[in-house]
């Protein structure tokens, strides 16, 4: 008994770890029910450097992926390297990166937290929640590259505190800073941030560390992200991603906003210079119409709504009926927050979480498409470390109030809750969530590229559409059919990687396929469509559904 109460923490935090396992890595190759084409597209350049060194377009050892014009930082691909080579190119190879990772992210909380408070419960609470987190869940679950971007955040935290006493762990610290702005575009702006907020809070304790340690550690820092701000500097293309979702680029000066904090409209400047109205003018300019997008933009991540109920605009963002929290964790939530201020802790520590926190959104703030999910995952851990704190606050006063037998049957009650809004998330992640959402993970090449395999040799070409819902449609063929990459490097030599960019390969062309086509298909070709294109017609030679029984894919013989 000694020895349990002298090494609880260890058996606790292993306890939870193995949740974590579980949950990650349970049906990972099949739930969702299919890789969207970023999965396909990070799984095939992986599987193409793994093989010859190049990307999909023939770039050796690349730190970015030009994949469908949209350049993404290349490091996923890179980790994904050693599980295809082990599993062969499929989902679960692919997705096995972020769920270890997800895993990681958990283990690292506990130890963030513990060197940040000294309290192993809150350490071990902060860990649990996490491990049970649906919005980490939902991401370390998949290919994104967010996840493991949060999990180099927490990481780099973590060596941070640990390199004010043992200063060789300061050099981990950078290097994870650097490596994560190969990782997801946000990061770019948000590992610079949290560096940043960390030089700033321990700025006494750095320069206690010598010149020559503190040389050193910046010398690191522009090794290891050298290549990724060289390429962004000289590649005019690289920043595409970019303009395509911020909201400098994407303006339109008069075009009706959907909301603005003041109530105004840009047309209303072209009003005011007409009226002479200089008050007006001073408002109604695109400086300050953007300044208060960006300041709603900011503060809709904020939004309880946002957080406790699904968001339809986005169904790959989180499990049926769910939103990214659970019901049961937003009173302790908020009283997390209130207690975190008067805790009886090192301020830096609270400066170092509520500056996390509330950079958090920065991000997502410059870019349309908010609040969103993906691009804020960096909120985690500080909303577990919240709960956590909320939860021990509230059930300490109860204690110190009523006493212990009603403090343990509140949290008693709590648990029965808990455990009530946890089993109806993996209802509806593991359960529901392929049947109602397959249409969302673009479900049916699995079924289609084989099925096209074994037919091709009685066609002379199969076209394929690459229209909604069929978008990027060539990625899905490179990804299942394992398209030896030398010989697709020889075709995208000639090809560019923009969105709307037509492929070819074998007998297979992925373009838009026209309505007067599809009445007058040409003889001995197949045509590939969505099902949305046409009706059930005689000439279908094959119907692949979603899980939900609707039409998913028409394939047409000429």
């Amino acid at each position: 008994m000694k020895h349990f109460k002298k090494y609880y923490h260890y058996y606790l935090i292993s306890f939870i770890v193995l949740i974590a396992i579980l949950l990650r890595f349970y049906q990972l190759g099949n739930v969702p029910i299919s890789p969207d084409w970023d999965e396909a597209s990070l799984g095939y350049n992986a599987y193409s450097i793994l093989m010859t060194g190049h990307d999909e377009y023939g770039k050796f050892l690349p730190p970015v992926i030009e994949s469908f014009g949209d350049y993404k930082p290349a490091l996923y691909s890179y980790l994904a390297i050693p599980s295809i080579a082990m599993f062969g190119l499929s989902v679960f190879a692919v997705r096995l990166p972020g769920a270890i990772m997800g895993v990681v992210a958990v283990i690292a909380t506990y130890f963030l937290v513990d060197e940040l408070f000294k309290r192993k419960k809150l350490a071990l609470l902060s860990s649990f929640f996490l491990a049970i987190s649906p919005w980490s869940l939902q991401f370390s679950r998949v290919a994104f590259e967010a996840a493991l971007g949060d999990t180099f955040v927490v990481l780099t935290v973590l060596f941070f505190l640990k390199g004010l006493k043992k200063t060789w762990f300061l050099y981990l610290s950078v290097i994870c800073a650097a490596l994560n702005l190969y990782i997801y575009q946000s990061e770019k702006v948000f590992s610079p941030l949290i560096f940043l907020l960390l030089v700033i809070i321990f700025n006494k304790q750095i320069l206690l560390k010598s010149r020559k340690i503190l040389l050193a550690l910046i010398v690191t820092g522009i090794i290891f992200s050298a290549p990724m701000v060289i390429f962004t500097i000289s590649n005019s293309k690289s920043l595409e991603r970019l303009t395509a979702t911020d909201i400098f680029a994407t303006y339109n000066p008069y075009a009706k906003p959907v909301t603005w904090l003041l109530g105004m409209t840009p047309m209303e400047n072209l009003q005011d210079k007409q009226n002479h109205d200089v008050l007006g003018l001073l408002l109604d300019n695109r400086k300050v119409i953007l300044t208060e997008q960006i300041l709603s933009n900011y503060l809709m991540h904020f939004n309880p709504n946002w957080l406790l109920m699904p968001d339809n605009t986005a169904p790959r963002h989180h499990a049926p009926q769910m939103g990214l929290i659970y019901l049961s964790d937003f009173v302790f939530l908020l009283i997390g927050i209130y207690s975190l201020f008067y805790l009886n802790v090192d301020r830096r520590s609270k400066w170092l979480i509520f500056g996390w926190f509330l950079l958090s959104p920065v991000p997502a703030s410059v870019t349309i498409e908010v609040p969103h999910a993906v691009r804020t995952l960096n909120f985690l851990p500080t909303f577990q470390i919240f709960i956590s704190l909320g939860l021990l606050t509230s059930f300490e006063f109860i204690k110190n109030k009523y006493g212990q037998k009603i403090s343990l049957f509140a949290l008693a009650v709590f648990i029965l809750v808990l455990m009530f809004n946890v089993a109806f998330y993996l209802d509806n992640y593991f359960v529901q969530y392929n049947y109602y959402n397959s249409q969302d993970w673009q479900y049916g090449y699995a079924k289609l590229v084989p099925y096209l395999q074994s037919q091709q040799n009685n066609y002379k070409k199969i076209i394929v559409s690459n229209a909604v819902p069929l978008d990027q449609s060539y990625i899905f063929f490179l990804f299942y059919l394992k398209y030896p990459p030398s010989r697709y490097q020889h075709i995208s030599e000639t090809l560019g990687s923009h969105y709307t960019q037509d492929h070819a390969f074998g007998k297979f062309e992925f373009r838009p396929i026209s309505v007067r086509e599809l009445k007058q298909p040409v003889k001995g070709y197949l045509y590939v469509i969505g099902a949305n294109q046409i009706t059930k017609g005689d000439n279908i030679l094959k119907t692949i559904d979603y899980l939900n029984n609707q039409p998913a894919i028409f394939v047409i013989k000429g």
